[in-house]
């Protein structure tokens, strides 16, 4: 069943240059919202002709491509290895940017539970805890992160039908709930290293995300 979904609009838009680490660049529409349930400072990136990947979606024609992508301070910035953050966004921009579509970038560091706290948490995966196991212990949920936010975006920007680059099931779960109608769910690649794995392998087994680490040697 749907929930009511308060409604947002379109504060500023402005077309930003971007630039990777590894050279790769795009140009993007950055866009900032009001009406932003949280009230947080949520955006939205339109990357590649993304007007017209939305207009063909809303035609009926192919869903426009989505990367919901919640924030990771270190992964993101400073390239962390212990999560597959910083890739992830890397990836989302380019595979976005040929069809078109939409990068959500989501203030929700820690799988919503903020930046000090993800730290604590780090600290008590490194005493054997898993990533799932350690939000707990701090007494926080396993995942705190809610899709509202996300959700009122894609309808202020008219982007009601779509594709999901994500690993995640709960993100299209709960952008059904709240009126997106979601086609279907675009993995992502692997992006693995030494210390990551065991993050990734919780995420696949605690959270059902579409992570194969079987085909790694």
């Amino acid at each position: 069943m749907s929930r009511a979904l308060p409604s947002a609009t379109v504060r500023t838009q402005v077309t930003v240059p971007l630039r990777f680490s590894d050279g790769y660049a795009a140009t993007a529409r950055v866009f900032s919202f009001h009406g932003l349930a949280d009230g947080r400072e949520h955006l939205a990136f339109g990357v590649g002709d993304w007007q017209a990947a939305l207009d063909r979606a809303a035609a009926g024609g192919p869903p426009a491509l989505v990367r919901p992508h919640s924030e990771c301070l270190t992964g993101d910035v400073f390239g962390s290895q212990r999560c597959d953050c910083g890739p992830q966004l890397r990836e989302a921009v380019e595979r976005i940017a040929d069809p078109g579509g939409l990068v959500l970038y989501l203030r929700q560091e820690g799988r919503g539970i903020g930046l000090y706290a993800k730290l604590d948490a780090y600290a008590l995966q490194d005493s054997g805890l898993d990533t799932y196991e350690a939000n707990l212990a701090l007494g926080r949920g396993a995942d705190e992160r809610d899709y509202t936010v996300a959700a009122q975006m894609l309808v202020a920007l008219g982007a009601g039908r779509v594709a999901l680059l994500s690993n995640n099931p709960d993100k299209a779960e709960q952008l059904r709930r709240l009126g997106i109608e979601v086609v279907e769910r675009v993995p992502t690649a692997l992006h693995l290293s030494p210390a990551n794995a065991g993050y990734l392998a919780a995420k696949a087994s605690r959270a059902a995300h579409t992570i194969d680490l079987s085909v790694v040697p």
